[in-house]
Formats: C-alpha cells, sequence, structure tokens
C-alpha cells in the first residue's frame, strides 16, 4: 500500500475542500494518486447529490447580470437548505458561475442550462458542502433601457425594462418594485379571475349587507379601483417620493413601462417546520422541550 503523506492529504484537502478524514481515506483507495482520488471523488458526488435531493432547499440567493448597454438583464435564484450555506463564498461563486453561463448562452431554461459541467459543478459543490443545492429560475427581460436593483441580503432582486428614459430611472424604479412588490405593471394587466376574486370579497364584507344592488355595484367600483391602484406599479405612490406616483416619474423622465420581473428567494416553496427543541429533546431522551 502506498504511502500517504499529509502532503497529499493537504493537497487533496485544497483542491477539493473536503475535510481531511475524507481526503484519506480517498488517497488510500486511489494508492496515494491524488489524480485517481478526485475522480472517484468525482464520482462519488453524483450519488451523494442525488441521496440529497429530496430535501427542501428554500434558502439561497438572487443574483442579478445587467447587460454593459442595459438593453437587457438575467436574473437567477440558486437556493440552498440554509441561510449559513447561502452566504458561503463556494456557493456565491457557483450561482455566479451559473448566472455567467446562463448571460453567455441566452438559456432560460434551468435543465438544459445546467446540463454538462454546470451539473458536476453543482454535484462537486453538495459533496463538499453537505446540503442539497438547487439552481430554481432563470428569467430574462428586455427593452429599450432596462436595469435592475439586488437588495443587500441577496434575497430580493428585480429588474425594470422602459422605453425612454434612462438607465437611473429604470433602476429606481427597480427599487421600488423590490420593496412594495405590486402585482401588475397597470391597472389593465391584472388578471380577469384576481379581480373575480377581489369582488367576492368585497360582496362578503359586513357593510354590504342588505344594500340595493345598485349601491352595492357603486360601492364595489370604487373599491375594485382602489384595489387596482394599490396592487399597479405604475399607480403606486414612488418610494423615493411618495408626494409622486411611478406613472408621474414615468411621464416626467419622457418613459413608458414595458415590463418589470421581482423575485425573492424561495417564494412559493413549501418550507418544512422543524421544532428543534422538539428533537433536542428526542435525543436527549427527556421527551421534554
Amino acid at each position: 500500500m502506498a504511502a500517504i503523506t499529509a502532503a497529499m492529504v493537504k493537497e487533496l484537502r485544497e483542491r477539493t475542500g473536503l475535510g481531511m478524514m475524507e481526503c484519506k481515506k480517498a488517497l488510500v483507495e486511489a494508492e496515494g494518486s491524488v489524480e485517481n482520488a478526485i475522480e472517484e471523488l468525482r464520482k462519488s458526488s453524483g450519488l451523494k447529490a442525488a441521496k440529497k435531493a429530496g430535501r427542501t432547499a428554500a434558502e439561497g440567493v438572487a443574483v442579478l447580470s445587467v447587460a454593459a448597454d442595459n438593453k437587457s438583464a438575467t436574473l437567477l435564484e440558486v437556493n440552498s437548505e440554509t441561510d449559513f450555506v447561502a452566504r458561503d463564498d463556494n456557493f456565491m461563486t457557483f450561482a455566479n458561475d451559473v448566472l455567467e453561463a446562463a448571460v453567455k448562452s441566452g438559456e432560460v431554461d434551468v435543465a438544459k442550462l445546467m446540463e454538462g459541467e454546470l451539473e458536476g459543478k453543482r454535484e462537486a459543490l453538495v459533496q463538499k458542502i453537505g446540503e442539497n443545492i438547487t439552481v430554481r429560475r432563470v428569467l430574462k427581460i428586455e427593452g429599450d433601457v432596462v436595469d435592475g436593483y439586488v437588495h443587500s441580503n441577496n434575497k430580493i432582486a428585480s429588474v425594470v425594462a422602459l422605453t425612454g428614459g434612462n438607465a437611473e430611472t429604470a433602476r429606481d424604479i427597480a427599487m421600488h418594485v423590490a420593496a412594495v412588490n405590486p402585482r401588475v405593471g397597470k391597472p389593465e394587466d391584472m388578471p380577469q379571475d384576481e379581480v373575480e376574486k377581489e369582488k367576492g370579497i368585497i360582496r362578503a364584507q359586513p357593510d354590504m349587507e342588505g344594500k340595493p344592488e345598485e349601491i352595492v355595484e357603486k360601492m364595489m367600483t370604487g373599491r375594485i379601483n382602489k384595489f387596482l391602484k394599490e396592487n399597479s406599479l405604475v399607480e403606486q405612490p414612488f418610494v423615493k417620493n411618495p408626494d409622486q406616483t411611478v406613472k408621474a416619474l414615468l411621464k416626467e423622465q419622457g418613459a413608458e413601462l414595458v415590463g418589470f420581473i421581482r423575485l425573492e428567494v424561495g417564494e412559493g416553496i413549501e418550507k418544512e417546520e422543524v421544532d428543534f427543541a422538539a428533537e433536542v429533546a428526542a435525543a436527549a431522551g427527556t421527551g421534554k422541550a
């Protein structure tokens, strides 16, 4: 059996980021060959990644790339199981590698984007970190003027596309989108089923009971208009200057809204609620929190 030196273990650790004992075991199995050890570890990483694939990954980061000419932008969400991992440098490097590949290829289909080298990187990262890691979605927007904003916690990112105006205006409105979370760009963009759902809620309110139908309709019209204004980007008070609406800002800048995207990490993912106190108590054999 080949002698496994500390230098070999150190080299393998530096190249893979794995623990000392795992590196030493891999070197023993590879009879002292660092290259063979790396190859076998890469083969096993796919198996380890598959075993963790069923675990919920609802933390992570949102990353953004705006084209140098401000004509397009790409948003990406990469998920991990814990926020601790989401702040890891290796995780962020992987997220940025995927984002760069998405920008270069223009691919928004995650399965196609991740084929080949990127999937290998993901599996290796799962092995190194020990958590399920997934690339959830890639979103792209284009326009005459495009800019975006990523909140400091890397959990919320948004982009806005305009005709006319400038990148600074687009970025300011993207900050508004991140903060206020409008449902649609303009009142007429609200899906009809959402409008009908809101009408049903309004009809069921106590102050509607017993009123003549024409009064109900008049009251409903007013409340629906308020609902549309509150949830439509252009009708909302601009977050940096509540005395004017976003529509007024756009008009002032000679711009019109083309569209927007807001991405919030973990949105729509059902998270498993874990009672850590109960788990600790069970592990201690007390059965008490």
